[in-house]
């Protein structure tokens, strides 16, 4: 990681669409595709996809904040899925689609609850957001395979 990045960590839905969207915003360095928020060492795409380990399938964006800021990440990450639905995104269903911001500092889960707030005021959800906060502690990267997949597929 670069000296002056800072990481930010979302879940919202199959960390394929996540993951290509991120790639493509200026002031990203990298994206990682991978499993966080549970409580399983080292978990597999079918341990998850099992629903026991409790991690969601998320995406580990490391940025260069003086190009993006968090907040400007935050825009992207609850325009690019649907924040309101629990543990579902499309077609695709169970806790490890959930929607999710693991915060990497007080002032991300500062930024996300008040991100969470100014849409509930909004009007503009179908429905209150669901989306979780909570504190970022291991990233696992997901395995070959699932890494950058639409760029290699």
């Amino acid at each position: 990681m670069e000296n002056n990045s800072e990481v930010a960590v979302f879940g919202g839905g199959c960390f394929w669409c996540t993951e290509a969207v991120f790639l493509e915003i200026k002031g990203v360095t990298s994206v990682a595709s991978g499993y966080s928020g549970g409580h399983v060492e080292n978990p597999n795409y079918h341990q998850v996809c099992g629903e026991t380990t409790g991690h969601a399938e998320v995406v580990r964006i490391e940025f260069d904040p003086g190009q993006i800021t968090f907040p400007e990440l935050l825009e992207v990450f609850f325009a690019t899925h649907d924040p309101t639905t629990l543990n579902r995104q499309g077609a695709d269903q169970g806790a490890r689609y959930r929607s999710v911001v693991l915060y990497t500092s007080d002032s991300q889960r500062d930024q996300a609850e008040e991100a969470i707030k100014a849409l509930d005021a909004s009007g503009d959800m179908p429905g209150p957001v669901v989306t979780e906060i909570a504190q970022f502690e291991k990233f696992y990267e997901a395995e070959v395979e699932h890494r950058q997949f639409y760029q290699n597929n």
